[in-house]
């Protein structure tokens, strides 16, 4: 396999000399990037204006480590321990080349932002004023070890909690989960704010979940692509994500005749300028689309079968669990009509909810049934709604239904897949001593009235109540607490009442809309200002490892985690069984040696502090491609080692869990509106809205930067026909109001949005009075959201809203 390494020293390296260029090593390379070049000729030194000579920049690498899930190389070049300029990866061939996007590259105003926490601080007023005042590391961290065991002594560990946050990753950057450990544990999360209901139900149906074939597969055999809310141009962006595996992808596709669909309410980045790619829909509504879609197969005798009888059950009555039998339960019995809901899912019944119209639908079921090799993913944005556990399910029956999956250029409906490699470990946790873990969405109500919370109200998993509230939360490097999380209005009242959370520990760099609602506020020490080391992230084309090293020391008192965590275990005797007797930079290389040892092909230590960087190709990806060759020898999770379209775990829960009114749990995949989606719009509420992922931020990480908001402004997108019709103009100033909150935004009209519906980029800084009226002058969409989590995944259905819009 071939294999490609840096060859530039992090050492020392003379920015525009050809001569320094040919003593790396690496001629024909382009080493400058964006750098600036002098003006010396060849082989001569770049000279300072005096005429002496300029002081050598010294290269560091490290990574982008935001949640976007590229963790695209960063080239730093620094000096006198300063940052001067980043470049990104140059190193080996262009075809593997982790090319950090122009958002990633801004990396330096964030560095250096006069905005950065410098000092550990205590809260001076009320949460959620953003109101502190200075202390010194001492005081912090004997606050912090007195709450925790205060907390740990008065309600147990499981009133312990550690929030879901997603702004840093890094092998060794996080030893929160091995310092609580050692503590007796903490309360564990269920899922994540990403996928949360594709997590939770894609195990009853596939028996696992997010497990994908490759687009690097697609690539090399698919002849159509068939993409529900799905834009990596958008939530995957630069060159070590699912963008450039999506650009090479669309030229492969194009060259041998295939085509692209894009099924989703807006004209997302990924086909700007490709609008025959385009089919737009309702948001919400996509398991609608494809229950018309299975009819038409049905009917027209497209199925496959004998596939279906072969790998799934619950597809007729045929493979009907016994359970279930002669119930008309089946799949086919919901789509033809005969099923609990007595309604055949026709093209004609689905236009009115989807907005395609019938035509459309049933050229669509024939183009793909046509296909040779179809490719149907779908991004995580159809499942962000309240009903969307439903909606993952049904998209994953288009290519079981035609038997075209497992096979080469087919996916099985999951999104695009990660490489399944990790080359090196992480610091190791320990084992938690708590078994009991909430939905990730769940941690509001487990604040409010956790002491209420059980398995069949709350989907708790490891036992079958909480028994207490949250006490501590503790929140490193995210932005959940209100700002990624829904309904910050509600949110915000359950937090500044100190007598349902009674301490909040928030580490961050600058300070958040969650920061505001610390009781200790610590600043941290950035990636690229300590030794840092981390994989590829979620590209499916290469796996490596970047060690980087200190480009800059960290301004002010910051300080990293892993020496702060080290302090408090010290408060508790556990010092030394946290560290091992080790440093944070002895346990980078220890772990790093660990992997290498473990693959036997990756350079020595000594050679990655050379080099910094390491990558190597992956090879294409099929999901479930063993399953299909030899089910038996291969068997999937699910109790009957098969694929359950229908499941008796999901019938069960229907039956014994505490439900709301108007909640369901379906064991088939089937089209509900869910709360807040299809039919819930109101004379007050006339308008379906949606989130989705903007360019100049990953989730709210970057949104500070005024530079990246000035390029890409924060706009809700609306068609002109329901602009037109409230005097709406592009570039109006507009209000934006829901049954929960409000909100001020610049409008973008345009027809790149379906009609009847709004779009709001996510992750905007919530800016609002939070002591007065509450209206949110930075356009955050959770203002909008109601808190409610889902029915069986507890999740953020977040996706689920309505509004009205007007001029402000």
């Amino acid at each position: 396999m071939t294999e490609t390494q840096s060859t530039l020293s992090r050492r020392i390296f003379v920015k525009g000399s050809l001569a320094g260029l040919a003593a790396t090593g690496a001629a024909g390379t382009a080493l400058f990037g964006c750098a600036p070049q002098s003006g010396t000729g060849a082989g001569e030194e770049p000279m300072a204006a005096t005429g002496e000579e300029t002081a050598p920049d010294e290269i560091h690498w490290s990574q982008c480590n935001v949640n976007c899930g590229g963790n695209c190389v960063f080239q730093w070049h620094s000096r006198d321990g300063k940052v001067l300029y980043m470049e990104t990866d140059n190193t080996g061939d262009t075809d593997l080349q982790a090319r950090a996007c122009l958002r990633g590259r801004s990396m330096r105003r964030w560095l250096n932002s006069p905005d950065r926490l410098l000092y550990p601080m205590k809260r001076a007023g009320k949460r959620g004023e953003g109101k502190f005042e200075q202390i010194t590391w001492d005081e912090a961290i004997d606050t912090i070890a007195s709450e925790l065991k205060r907390v740990i002594d008065t309600y147990g560990n499981e009133a312990i909690y550690v929030n879901y946050a997603t702004g840093m990753y890094s092998k060794t950057g996080n030893p929160t989960a091995r310092l609580l450990n050692l503590l007796g544990g903490y309360l564990n999360r269920s899922y994540d704010y990403s996928a949360h209901m594709i997590e939770a139900v894609a195990p009853y149906m596939y028996g696992t979940s997010l497990d994908g074939s490759s687009l690097t597969e697609a690539t090399e055999h698919s002849d159509l692509i068939v993409m529900f809310g799905n834009s990596p141009a958008e939530t995957r962006m630069g060159g070590a994500n699912a963008s450039w595996d999506f650009a090479r992808l669309r030229e492969a596709i194009q060259n041998r005749g295939g085509k692209i669909i894009s099924i989703d309410p807006r004209m997302n980045e990924t086909v700007s300028g490709h609008p025959d790619e385009w089919l737009p829909i309702r948001p919400g509504t996509d398991a609608a689309l494809c229950a018309a879609i299975a009819h038409e197969w049905i009917v027209e005798g497209k199925v496959d079968k004998e596939s279906l009888d072969t790998y799934c059950l619950g597809y007729d009555e045929d493979t009907m669990p016994e359970s279930a039998k002669g119930q008309n339960k089946s799949y086919k019995d919901y789509i033809m009509g005969t099923g609990w809901d007595m309604v055949e899912k026709t093209p004609e019944w689905a236009a009115p909810i989807t907005q395609i119209p019938a035509s459309s639908i049933r050229e669509l079921a024939n183009t793909i049934a046509a296909a040779k090799a179809p490719f149907i993913t779908q991004g995580w944005g159809p499942q962000r709604h309240t009903n969307g556990e439903d909606a993952c399910r049904s998209i994953y029956m288009l290519p079981l239904l035609l038997g075209k999956w497992g096979l080469p250029g087919t996916n099985n409906g999951e999104r695009e897949s990660m490489a399944l490699t990790s080359l090196v470990p992480g610091l190791p946790a320990g084992e938690n001593p708590v078994t009991l873990s909430i939905p990730a969405y769940q941690w509001v109500n487990a604040v409010d009235h956790g002491h209420t919370m059980t398995a069949t109200n709350s989907g708790l998993v490891g036992g079958d109540e909480l028994g207490t509230d949250i006490k501590f939360i503790w929140n490193y490097a995210g932005n959940c607490l209100t700002n990624q999380h829904g309904d910050i209005n509600m949110t915000h009242e359950i937090l500044v009442d100190e007598s349902k959370c009674e301490f909040i520990l928030v580490w961050d760099t600058v300070m958040t809309d969650s920061a505001k609602y610390a009781d200790i506020l610590l600043p941290d020490a950035m990636r690229s200002e300590q030794m840092n080391l981390q994989t590829q992230g979620y590209t499916e084309w290469y796996s490596g490892v970047v060690l980087g090293t200190p480009a800059q020391e960290a301004p002010g008192e910051c300080r990293s985690s892993y020496d702060v965590m080290a302090d408090i275990a010290d408060k508790f005797g556990v010092r030394d069984a946290f560290t091992e007797g080790r440093t944070h930079d002895e346990w980078v290389k220890f772990l790093y040696e660990q992997g290498a040892e473990e693959d036997g092909s990756m350079p020595t230590w000594e050679e990655m502090l050379e080099q910094g960087v390491y990558k190597r190709p992956v090879e294409p990806y099929i999901a479930f491609e063993a399953f299909r060759n030899d089910p038996s020898a291969n068997p999937l999770g699910t109790p009957s080692g098969k694929i359950e379209i229908f499941s008796e775990a999901l019938d069960e829960m229907s039956r014994t869990w505490d439900l709301e009114e108007g909640e369901v749990i379906y064991p088939i995949p089937v089209f509900q509106a869910g709360f807040h989606g299809y039919g819930s719009v109101t004379e007050e509420f006339p308008l379906y809205c949606c989130g989705f992922h903007h360019k100049s931020r990953t989730h709210s990480s970057f949104g500070f930067i005024p530079e990246l908001e000035a390029v890409a402004r924060q706009q809700l997108w609306v068609n002109p026909a329901d602009a037109e019709s409230r005097s709406i103009e592009d570039g109006d100033l507009i209000a934006v109001t829901s049954p929960v909150g409000e909100i001020r935004i610049e409008a973008k009209v345009t027809p790149r949005v379906i009609p009847g519906t709004v779009m709001i980029p996510q992750g905007a800084w919530h800016k609002a009075n939070m002591n007065g009226d509450k209206v949110d002058e930075g356009g955050c969409v959770n203002t909008l959201t109601q808190y409610k989590p889902t029915p069986m995944a507890k999740g953020n259905g977040t996706h689920s809203m309505i509004v009205q819009i007007a001029k402000a």
